[in-house]
């Protein structure tokens, strides 16, 4: 059992690896303000994060992370916008870019091709002599 402080209350909970370090309590406070704000925003259409944070009494780092967690997407025209962390091109939601996601994608597949390649044993031609055999009976 692994016991853990909540983040956000100070109570003791169990904490399962891999997720916030918030009770159960508090996950819940904080999903019940995501709804808040994402009927906040969706009502009050063209709002800054201050004023969402303001009426919703959610701090703004934590309507950022929602965006970056990609829970809420706003339209172009709005003024939550984010910064790709990549180029630092304004975005809707998430960390990167569609630009800076292929750039990566293209990167990590040519970097695990080129791990391929210098993986298979190079024959020159030949035929493989690490066959499965069957003897017969």
């Amino acid at each position: 059992m692994n016991l853990r402080n909540c983040k956000s209350c100070g109570k003791i909970f169990n904490y399962v690896p891999g997720l916030p370090p918030i009770c159960p309590a508090c996950k819940q406070e904080l999903e019940n303000k995501f709804k808040e704000v994402k009927l906040y925003i969706r009502e009050h259409k063209g709002v800054s994060i201050t004023e969402v944070a303001e009426a919703c009494n959610v701090d703004p780092h934590q309507i950022k992370q929602w965006l970056r967690d990609d829970r809420l997407e706003v339209t172009d025209d709005s003024p939550l916008l984010l910064n790709c962390e990549g180029c630092g091109a304004r975005i809707r939601s998430g960390r990167f870019c569609d630009k800076c996601k292929a750039s990566m994608t293209n990167s990590f597949n040519s970097i695990v091709n080129s791990h391929k390649a210098a993986q298979t044993p190079q024959t020159n031609g030949k035929k493989s002599e690490s066959k499965m055999r069957f003897l017969d009976n």
